[in-house]
């Protein structure tokens, strides 16, 4: 890992993350409370976690390309939101330069930066956005709109040929709750607050959003609308695309103003257009968001299933019954391994315990390597939790799983957000590790597990490389339900990234071979781009290219996001204008 320690030129009201992984500075993941993980991770992959990583270079030791920034360009964004609020700093450049996804890592821990913004700017209203929007219009600059930097598509990239000068815009100071209407439980929200500021101060009204997306600590709500978010708990409040009902958007010359309407019969919604355009129309700078009062029971319970096939099972008919769970997960044989290895060391009574549930499994004949362990979320009123978990409880017996209590599920909802640390810490060692997530009609998802899994497997074996895929279902609907998959693989050499690709391009081939969504909550970015057309047709494609064209022919605002000419998933730097 790194110890830079480097000045702080940005505002200091604005959270950061480090430049050269999650999160922040001094928060890594250990498992030295975890006595399974490092035989895990050796059997599965290759890798002896217990030596020291080297040491991620100091920023300084790289040549970090200049700005281009104007000093009349310059002089404008001072005039429009004051000095203070413009930054050309190396380190916040490169921070703004990527998201946090394995490529772009894996690229800026290699001093491999290419086309860095040349400013990174912070308003702090929609004004000041319109004025740098004009600014950016006025000397042919092109802007680029941040959230928390937690993409992982390649969506916060400048086009590496891009000769105009770029500015990030950081929303980091626009970060309120303006108002809450108790009536209509809708809620005004600026669009630069990060999850957990935003939810600070609902709670403290005695409201809640009800989104957490795994990025959550380091996401924002401009970034779930822009890219179409789901969060864990989707199966009762709904994605980003449910819970938005109104918006703000600052677009070149005009504002979009779009009312928070239960719902509407305007011709083709523009609220649609917006949802996962990735900054393509504009940058958008507040939304009214469904609200709900803090629910009196938020509970998760834990089930075992005998295999994965039956897990699936349970939570379709969960979604067909009258239960409305907040959320149903269930993992594969491999991410139950995972799972168990990730966890602490057990008191002598958990120990005991564990052993009496793994022999009720051994009497009913399971096989322990092939157990799937699953959660379900229950909120409301004492009385309508106990009357779910009962529904449940019988769905659960009638695919042949088990209830195991609430004890896994605590631990569950504590170490929801770890994962990007394990992935950060696994490429301390060099080893990439990704996810992909799809969706498909129940029907077939079996299927596309399995063939994805064989795929990915096939792939690593082509790469010469030894590998590791796990997957779970994460969001379940009334047609059909999301699997998030995760894979890593043992490939520490320089080309690793060559390897990454053909088990990823193997994966995503996989969707569009088996009738699921090239992505259920990532978005497009650069990585997903090659397959669009298979996803939406190209009719699909050609209408998305016409709306991006007619609303922004200048290409001015995340040119190169979601339709392009290169092909990230082979070489980001291919990637042309359109």
């Amino acid at each position: 890992m790194s110890e830079n320690r480097t000045r702080r030129v940005g505002p200091a009201s604005v959270k950061q993350q480090k430049w050269w992984g999650w999160g922040a500075e001094g928060i890594q993941f250990s498992f030295a409370d975890k006595p399974k993980f490092a035989p895990f991770v050796m059997d599965v992959i290759g890798v002896d976690v217990t030596k020291p990583a080297p040491r991620v270079a100091e920023l300084s030791s790289f040549d970090i390309p200049s700005t281009q920034l104007s000093e009349a360009l310059r002089a404008a964004l001072n005039d429009a939101i004051g000095e203070e609020y413009v930054v050309d700093d190396d380190e916040y450049r490169v921070i703004h330069a990527f998201g946090r996804g394995v490529r772009d890592l894996v690229r800026v821990r290699r001093g491999q930066f290419g086309r860095l913004p040349d400013a990174v700017v912070y308003p702090g209203s929609e004004a000041d956005v319109v004025a740098i929007v004009n600014a950016a219009v006025d000397h042919d600059a092109v802007v680029i709109p941040y959230g928390g930097g937690s993409n992982i598509v390649g969506a916060l990239e400048a086009v590496p040929t891009e000769t105009r000068q770029v500015i990030s815009i950081d929303m980091g100071r626009m970060n309120k709750v303006l108002e809450i209407g108790d009536a209509s439980s809708l809620a005004r929200i600026e669009a630069g607050v990060l999850g957990p500021d935003m939810e600070i101060q609902l709670n403290a009204k005695g409201w809640t959003m009800g989104h957490f997306p795994d990025s959550f600590v380091w996401s924002t709500l401009g970034g779930w609308i822009a890219t179409r978010s789901t969060g864990m708990q989707s199966d009762k409040y709904g994605d980003i695309a449910d819970i938005t009902r109104g918006l703000r958007m600052v677009m070149d010359g005009q504002v979009l103003v779009l009312r928070p309407l239960p719902s509407s019969s305007s011709g083709p919604s523009v609220r649609e257009m917006v949802l996962g355009s990735e900054g393509r129309l504009g940058i958008i700078t507040e939304a009214w968001v469904n609200v709900h009062r803090l629910p009196p029971v938020r509970e998760i319970q834990a089930y075992f299933f005998p295999n994965y096939d039956a897990g699936l099972q349970a939570m379709q008919w969960i979604t067909e019954s009258d239960a409305a769970p907040s959320i149903t997960r269930v993992m594969d044989a491999n991410e139950t391994q995972f799972s168990m290895a990730n966890g602490k060391k057990s008191s002598r009574v958990s120990h005991l315990m564990t052993r009496a549930i793994q022999e009720v499994m051994t009497r009913k004949g399971w096989d322990l390597n092939a157990i799937a362990l699953g959660f379900v979320g229950y909120e409301g009123t004492a009385v309508h939790v106990r009357y779910e978990k009962s529904l449940v409880s019988k769905i659960v017996s009638r695919a042949g799983g088990m209830s195991v209590g609430k004890g896994p599920g605590v631990l569950y909802d504590q170490k929801k957000y770890d994962i990007p640390y394990i992935r950060d810490f696994l490429l301390d060692r060099g080893i990439p590790a990704d996810v992909s997530e799809t969706a498909t009609p129940w029907g077939l998802l079996k299927q596309i597990h399995d063939t994805t899994v064989a795929a990915a497997t096939a792939a690593m074996e082509t790469a010469g490389v030894q590998g590791f895929i796990m997957c779970h279902l994460s969001h379940s609907y009334h047609s059909g339900a999301c699997q998030y998959f995760t894979f890593a693989i043992n490939d520490s050499s320089e080309h690793n990234m060559e390897s990454y690709d053909l088990v990823k391009r193997a994966i995503q081939q996989s969707f569009m071979d088996n009738g699921g969504t090239i992505s259920h909550h990532h978005g497009v970015g650069e990585e997903h781009s090659p397959w669009l057309d298979q996803d939406i047709s190209p009719a699909g494609v050609f209408i998305q290219r016409k709306l991006f064209e007619g609303v922004d022919p200048d290409q001015r605002f995340n040119p190169g996001k979601i339709i392009h000419s290169g092909l990230p998933g082979v070489s980001s730097n291919s990637v042309q204008p359109e």
